[in-house]
């Protein structure tokens, strides 16, 4: 059993407060446009670690547009020799390629995500119960392996049981509904379903994470309707800070985005 998996607790050192995850796929991204190997997708996870972030996640598809194979495992050794406290959180179809990457690397989580070989980006979660049958022997597979699952779940408080029944030890909500309607008419009832959601995940037992748009203007608000969050994965926001900010001014930024939420529930 991977010793950071388990208990829930351990996963963050500063005890209630919700880990930073940096997706560094978009670092890849810009890398893969030309030949040159820069920006390092290795230099930028040393980076926003040595200023505070918990964990790395990637999201390696399978026409590598973006994070490669080669990157999942070098990241990989290099957080088990330099940074071993850290979490590392790798996405995906768990149809396409993702399992092959659990059975090699067998990182901390898996996040299970119901995209096509085609989407543009991720853009909507799993159907519970109906793909139940389907997910549960990779769960069951993945808990072999000592790693946790999360599932991308859409705000649907009703899933939550479901999710839990299935075996899945969090859900990752997906946040796009909440940052499009940030700051327009819309906002509060999106956020409440969020919030109604969240909740029935705590309920049934499970983790919550969240990601996908969520940026230094909505994070910290969707932390106090959701003060149980155990995990943000923030990719393309973070990235784009970065390249103003550079990474230890945007990581920062973001984790003081966490603790004013922190200290407002």
């Amino acid at each position: 059993m991977n010793p950071l998996v388990a208990p829930e607790a351990a996963a963050h050192p500063l005890a209630g407060l919700t880990a930073l995850s940096v997706n560094l796929n978009k670092v890849a991204l810009l890398r893969n446009t030309r030949h040159l190997g820069i920006p390092s997708v290795l230099r930028a996870a040393q980076l926003v670690l040595e200023a505070g972030a918990q964990g790395i996640t990637v999201h390696p598809r399978p026409d590598e547009r973006h994070i490669r194979g080669s990157d999942v495992h070098e990241l990989a050794a290099m957080l088990r020799e330099q940074w071993p406290q850290v979490e590392y959180n790798i996405e995906g179809n768990p149809l396409q390629n993702l399992m092959d990457f659990v059975r090699a690397v067998r990182p901390h989580q898996a996040t299970f995500v119901p995209d096509s070989e085609s989407q543009f980006t991720s853009d909507h979660g799993w159907n519970l119960p109906a793909d139940a049958d389907t997910l549960r022997p990779l769960i069951a597979e993945c808990h072999t392996l000592g790693v946790r699952v999360s599932l991308f779940m859409d705000p649907l408080p009703e899933a939550m049981a479901h999710a839990r029944a299935l075996g899945a030890d969090r859900v990752e909500l997906y946040t796009e509904t909440w940052a499009s309607s940030f700051g327009t008419s819309r906002q509060a009832e999106v956020g409440a379903a969020f919030e109604a959601t969240a909740k029935a995940a705590l309920a049934a037992g499970l983790g919550v994470n969240a990601g996908h748009d969520l940026n230094r203007d909505n994070l910290a608000e969707f932390l106090r309707l959701a003060p149980g969050t155990a995990e943000v994965s923030i990719g393309h926001a973070l990235i784009a800070d970065a390249l103003e900010l550079g990474y230890a001014e945007t990581v920062r930024a973001y984790l003081t985005c966490i603790h004013q939420a922190s200290q407002s529930t």
